[in-house]
């Protein structure tokens, strides 16, 4: 059988394919880093081997089929989160099967792992007392607390996706009249959405806590660091 070398595949297909050819969102390469370092983590766990030793080869269909069993399983995403990794995993391969035609069988029988059907259930609102809820939760005596209460209140508000409020900077924040936080969304696209007073009043104080520069990010790890989705994900 073919030793495939994994770790120049994976990187090729995040430097030559992501980047340079399809020219990836910040947003789209930071879900497939997520995904491949879910992936990588569970190699580990259940091969007894680290990211440098994985070959092609042991990342075979059934393999990925307890991944995704261990992401509903015991980390409890949803099936809509499942699809969304398998996806990811489904674009790597079929990069793979361009590169190493040798491994094409090999592709062929993972991209033939099918999605998981869920029922698309409507989508729910908070109702004014679930907010209030919600936002009560955070400790406001400290650091972290207000931090949690602003971003809860900016998701709430504005409806950004999860990918969007960990992007965004300090100088997105545009305050006074006409106050609105600017956002690169999906499909590169730029826009803007309009702030309600009590959440430009609380981005203001936010903002004056910071100290930081316009590049720095809107909602910092305690480290100083951008948040990761894992970060904001319920656990």
């Amino acid at each position: 059988m073919i030793s495939a070398s994994f770790p120049f595949l994976l990187q090729s297909f995040f430097a030559d394919h992501l980047l340079r050819q399809r020219q990836a969102s910040p947003h789209t390469v930071a879900g497939y880093r997520d995904c491949f370092r879910l992936l990588l983590q569970f190699a580990k766990e259940r091969l007894g081997k680290s990211p440098s030793q994985l070959r092609i080869e042991d990342l075979a269909a059934p393999f990925i089929g307890h991944f995704l069993d261990h992401l509903e399983n015991t980390r409890k995403n949803c099936a809509r989160t499942r699809n969304t990794r398998l996806g990811t995993v489904h674009s790597f391969f079929r990069y793979v099967a361009l590169q190493e035609p040798a491994l094409g069988l090999h592709c062929q029988r993972i991209l033939a792992v099918p999605n998981k059907r869920h029922v698309r259930r409507p989508i729910d609102f908070l109702n004014r007392e679930e907010m209030d809820a919600l936002l009560s939760v955070p400790d406001s005596s400290t650091w972290i607390g207000r931090r949690d209460r602003t971003l809860l209140l900016v998701a709430i508000q504005t409806g950004l996706r999860v990918s969007e409020l960990i992007g965004l900077n300090c100088q997105d924040v545009i305050l006074g009249s006409g106050a609105h936080v600017r956002c690169l969304g999906k499909g590169r696209k730029q826009r803007c959405t309009p702030l309600r007073p009590e959440t430009a009043k609380m981005l203001k104080a936010w903002l004056r806590e910071r100290h930081d520069q316009p590049e720095d990010p809107l909602f910092p790890s305690i480290r100083g660091t951008r948040l990761s989705r894992d970060a904001i994900e319920p656990h």
